[in-house]
């Protein structure tokens, strides 16, 4: 017993730095040919949008904006796979309990 308690106190601590990791980490995605790109991080927070001056325009405000939309959309599903392929490194080290599924 105080082998499982010890396992899952090294799985907490090991998720903690994983989750600090992500942080510091980030993913990318863009739209309309990359004339938006939005960057995000681990964490799933929205650290930078770049925006082309030639895809401004004063009389089309929509597609720019459904264009930001798509990118921090596609940044968040990257940031968000790279989060899940983190985390799932954690699996192997969980105790096999018969009956408990630790596996997302």
């Amino acid at each position: 017993m105080s082998n499982i308690l010890e396992q899952a106190q090294k799985v907490q601590s090991e998720m903690e730095r994983i989750k600090n990791d992500l942080g510091n980490k980030t993913a990318t995605g863009d739209a309309g040919g990359g004339m938006v790109t939005a960057t995000v991080n681990g964490n799933n927070k929205l650290v930078s949008l770049k925006i082309s001056k030639e895809i401004v325009n004063p009389e089309d405000i929509e597609m720019l904006e459904d264009l930001v939309v798509a990118a921090v959309n596609k940044a968040q599903s990257a940031a968000q796979e790279m989060s899940q392929m983190e985390m799932g490194r954690l699996s192997g080290m969980l105790p096999n309990i018969p009956g408990l599924n630790f596996n997302p």
